[in-house]
């Protein structure tokens, strides 16, 4: 029975190494390997990509210099207050309209006290609420900081803020709003996208102590500006921002925010309606 036994397997065994020399059979287990193969690699790059963000930032700036070598690279060395306002655009604009969303909150003064920052750069200013609070705050404690304020100012489809051929006023309303608090020499603007502004920034050198996040709601919007907005903070700096607990895209900016402490390995917490990473 037992020799039977080893007939039976010897017989199985040469017809799986007769049919592994045939050359259809041959090819075909090579091809599956290549399919196998090319998916896997083919996934992995699709998902590595998510965590690419190659450029190289420049050495830091000191504080000092950053309000001049923003104005040099976004204005050509001059002014945005400079005539202000537009005479097309005066007729437009209220003498203040100062509103946002938790701009007030707690967690600047926490923050501000803490890192006792000289730049901050804010990403989403909508009409600068937020900004003129932390400009006002900094300036009572002496020090000295530059708010920059990233944002195209183009807003959404139905605010409720004049519209000229297709220019909204939000940027122009935005400015009136700095000019009336007094506070242009603490804040300067970029009137431009999240990936154009930081990246710009990144190249030269220019880095925040706090950086505020508050802009798109949706995952994939939060998940760049919040990798992008890292890559500018200070060795000794924190990065913050709203929505932590915003339901919109099934709580896409937690879910971003989430994912990358993870992927980082940093630890989220939140302070009121606000969530912060204290990367040291």
């Amino acid at each position: 029975m037992r020799d039977e036994h080893l007939q039976y397997r010897l017989h199985n065994g040469r017809k799986i190494s007769t049919l592994l020399t045939k050359p259809t059979i041959y090819a075909s287990l090579l091809l599956l390997s290549f399919v196998i193969g090319y998916l896997s690699s083919s996934s992995m790059s699709a998902d590595s990509d998510h965590y690419r963000f190659a450029t190289r930032c420049a050495r830091p700036e000191p504080p000092s210099v950053v309000r001049t070598k923003l104005m040099e690279a976004f204005y050509n060395g001059s002014s945005p207050y400079d005539d202000f306002p537009p005479k097309h655009v005066a007729p437009f604009l209220d003498p203040a309209k100062i509103n946002g969303w938790d701009s007030n909150n707690a967690v600047f003064g926490n923050l501000i006290r803490r890192y006792r920052p000289k730049t901050i750069i804010e990403v989403g200013s909508f009409l600068g609420m937020s900004a003129i609070h932390m400009a006002e705050m900094t300036q009572r404690m002496g020090l000295n900081a530059q708010i920059v304020c990233v944002d195209n100012f183009r807003a959404w489809p139905g605010l409720d803020i004049p519209m000229i051929n297709g220019d909204v006023m939000l940027m122009y309303q935005f400015i009136q709003n700095l000019v009336h608090k007094n506070v242009t020499e603490s804040i300067l603007f970029l009137p431009y996208s999240t990936d154009a502004a930081l990246e710009k920034m990144c190249q030269m050198g220019l880095y925040g102590d706090m950086i505020e996040i508050d802009a798109a709601h949706d995952f994939h919007s939060a998940w760049v500006d919040v990798n992008r907005g890292y890559k500018l903070l200070s060795h000794k700096g924190v990065i913050f921002g709203h929505d932590y607990f915003n339901p919109t895209d099934q709580y896409g900016v937690r879910r971003a925010v989430d994912l990358f402490a993870r992927v980082k390995g940093l630890r989220v917490r939140t302070d009121g309606q606000h969530w912060v990473i204290d990367p040291n």
